[in-house]
């Protein structure tokens, strides 16, 4: 489709303003935009906004609109962004004439991660596309009877999930009965430079724990906490590469901080070395690789997921041994990309990027071009979502 429409982006940038965040959401308004539409921000999450610093939720939003109208000034949208602030439903940045204009002659609206608390108040678009995000975890819920989010989805035209694999075999993803879309996260790649000097250190930045497990079935579908505890001792093995993890603790559990020093892991702060957008694309540029598991609910799940965050890395130059999550059904792996199951595949992804450096750089730039780069993911993200049969 190549006829210029009027699109709707959803997010967290403002709930959550640090850099990955910022990234994962900012990435569609800019490449929908670059490829000539008509792009507009809408933040309508219901929820208090994290302040950095503070780990908690703030009773103002001062911080949070200060942050949206310097990120959409820095990318010349600065007339195209709203947000609601829920004390009150107070809006900030588009006048409400001018929402309420862009709600009405909208042809597309995009609810990334679904985050819209009420998507029936935006029927007045055209249509309406939801990106499942935590894909695993969404089917679990519905097919635990999670009435919330069974009507969201019923509110949408069409469905599309970052699990590009969930349809193939094998699966413990439950099957709620819906057409989901496969989608990948787009990338800027303009954004991301292969000339930076790098570390000689592999890095990931993470969540110890975003939320409980979900059971169903008699199968717990964990964080990633308990799929990185099968990692502990990695670092003794791969000695001297050194392994850093720029993590945060989970609500209910709290990163070990002294026992993995104590094995090897080198720890940074988040909120000093990647707190923004500038440092934390800086950062993964610094780095010479990642190394990272996923959630315990992705690899038990298999749906093909496969992180935002190390698509930035790839765009990079930056090779990633990740945890197979099924995404080795999808994606070229191998070169670049180097999928682990277990502790042996782990310590031999690391030592073949060692061995060949500049082969698997070169290898994971490629990957990025061909399978992330914002204009082809965004082009037939558009194409499917405008299909009335999709």
């Amino acid at each position: 489709m190549s006829s210029k429409l009027r699109i709707i982006v959803t997010g967290l940038i403002g709930q959550y303003p640090l850099g990955g965040v910022t990234w994962d959401y900012l990435q569609y308004v800019t490449g929908l935009r670059d490829l000539g539409h008509d792009v507009f921000y809408l933040e309508d999450t219901g929820q208090w906004p994290y302040t950095p610093g503070t780990d908690g939720v703030d009773d103002n939003c001062d911080y949070t609109v200060r942050y949206l109208t310097e990120i959409f000034a820095r990318f010349d949208l600065a007339d195209r962004w709203a947000y609601r602030f829920p004390w009150q439903s107070q809006w900030f940045g588009m006048s409400e004439a001018r929402r309420k204009e862009v709600i009405e002659s909208a042809d597309l609206l995009i609810n990334v991660s679904g985050t819209l608390e009420k998507p029936s108040e935006y029927r007045a678009v055209a249509r309406l596309a939801y990106i499942d995000s935590d894909p695993v975890f969404t089917q679990v819920k519905l097919a635990r009877g999670q009435q919330y989010l069974r009507d969201i989805l019923d509110q949408h035209d069409v469905l599309f999930t970052f699990g590009e694999a969930l349809s193939m075999e094998p699966s413990e993803t439950p099957v709620t009965g819906d057409h989901w879309i496969p989608t990948r996260q787009p990338i800027i790649l303009s954004e991301w430079s292969v000339g930076t000097k790098h570390r000689n250190v592999f890095t990931t930045v993470m969540n110890w724990s975003s939320y409980n497990p979900v059971e169903h079935e008699g199968r717990a579908y964990g964080q990633k906490d308990v799929e990185f505890r099968r990692f502990f001792k990695l670092p003794g093995h791969v000695a001297p590469t050194v392994l850093e993890l720029a993590a945060k603790s989970g609500r209910k559990t709290k990163l070990p901080r002294d026992q993995l020093q104590h094995l090897g892991w080198h720890l940074a702060d988040p909120d000093v070395v990647c707190p923004d957008l500038d440092s934390y694309r800086n950062y993964l540029q610094s780095s010479k690789a990642e190394w990272s598991v996923a959630k315990g609910g992705y690899v038990l799940g298999q749906s093909g997921w496969f992180s935002c965050r190390s698509a930035c890395y790839l765009a990079a130059g930056r090779p990633v041994v990740v945890q197979d999550t099924g995404f080795s059904k999808v994606l070229p792996c191998g070169e670049g990309i180097l999928p682990f199951t277990n502790m042996d595949e782990a310590i031999a992804g690391i030592q073949s990027v060692e061995a060949d450096y500049d082969r698997h750089s070169r290898a994971a730039r490629q990957i990025a071009e061909e399978w992330f780069d914002a204009r082809k993911v965004l082009t037939r993200f558009i194409d499917d979502a405008m299909q009335e049969n999709a």
